[in-house]
């Protein structure tokens, strides 16, 4: 790994010098059972990935102890996730342990680049459909590799934690209705065009998307309200990702005395909220929202600095991940 500084480059642009892949053919996949040298591989120009989007890809967070070890955070959740996708890819599926395995072996070959909190060894584990055939479009892969990169990294927004600023999408969904729960690049890809276009017009930092009056989530993020007393973010259905992240903010804001209420958000109860909001996700973990802007107003929450309420949610989940509090809820699996 070159002397890069985590807090100082771009999140995931920086790359441990290992990873793990196996080859997939036959429905089945072959692993040496080791990390590996990363290195470039090459693709066939006619690759299913390149032509037919047959990729996806996973991601999550290995920490570093408050006693100086490192441990992966909902690893088993964050496989089984993976493995959803492939299915949805019709991709016959890695089983549970050689994923598993092949991410805790890349993550012990990189272990020391795992740096100090608020730093962590972000995780990515990825596929991509190599079969050699642009007649393909009506079938799935039979061919591909399945790797694990591990990338050191700091916070994911510049500046840290700060207010971020939201441009309401109400025309455009995010994603399709039946692939929105799928970690796939063509998924991620539909959301670039609306975003950038709001970045552009509004100097925003996200597009939070409110099709048909249904506030879902940003391009890359769940969404959240939360006041002193509840905590309110959509229902889960497959027309957006299931965020593991929310996941486990929804059990510990239940175990902190929060009412959790999961339901349809209109963009006109956005508009009238006056308490706290915040994204969640693996890579911004909680970041707080200062303030939207729909049909062109723009509305503050609160005071629109980041509420006390966001913070201590934050702070509970950092915490359990870093080993700082007790992981009553064996999400953390030690590497080292």
């Amino acid at each position: 790994m070159t002397n890069l500084d985590p807090f100082n480059e771009p999140f995931g642009s920086i790359f441990s010098d290992n990873y793990s892949i196996s080859y997939y053919s036959n429905e089945s996949y072959s692993y040496e059972g080791h990390s590996t040298k990363l290195e470039n591989f090459s693709v066939h120009p006619g690759a299913h990935g390149i032509h037919y989007s047959s990729n996806c890809f996973e991601g999550l967070k290995a920490h570093r102890q408050i006693d100086g070890s490192v441990a992966i955070f909902r690893l088993d959740d964050h496989v089984n996730r993976m493995r959803q996708s492939l299915t949805s890819l019709q991709v016959k599926p890695p089983e549970f342990d050689l994923l598993k395995k092949m991410i805790l072996d890349a993550v012990a070959s990189n272990v020391e680049d795992t740096p100090q909190s608020p730093g962590s060894l972000y995780i990515r584990p990825a596929f991509f459909g190599t079969l050699e055939n642009v007649g393909a479009a009506a079938t799935p892969t039979t061919t591909g590799s399945l790797y694990v990169l591990n990338s050191p990294v700091g916070d994911y927004f510049k500046g840290g934690i700060r207010p971020l600023s939201l441009f309401v999408e109400e025309s455009l969904a995010r994603t399709t209705a039946q692939f929105g729960m799928v970690k796939g690049g063509a998924n991620y890809a539909l959301a670039l065009g609306p975003t950038l276009r709001a970045k552009a017009e509004y100097g925003v930092d996200q597009v939070l998307f409110a099709n048909n009056n249904d506030v879902t989530e940003t391009g890359a993020a769940n969404f959240f309200l939360v006041d002193d007393n509840k905590l309110i973010t959509r229902h889960l259905d497959t027309s957006f990702l299931h965020g593991i992240t929310r996941d486990s903010i929804i059990q510990i804001a239940n175990d902190s005395g929060f009412k959790v209420e999961e339901r349809t958000i209109t963009v006109e109860e956005l508009s009238e909220w006056n308490s706290e909001a915040f994204l969640s996700g693996t890579a911004a973990v909680i970041a707080p929202v200062g303030s939207v802007i729909i049909k062109g107003e723009t509305h503050s929450f609160g005071d629109g600095q980041p509420g006390s309420n966001t913070l201590k949610l934050r702070n509970a989940l950092t915490d359990i991940q870093i080993g700082k509090s007790e992981d009553k809820y064996g999400w953390l699996t030690k590497v080292s």
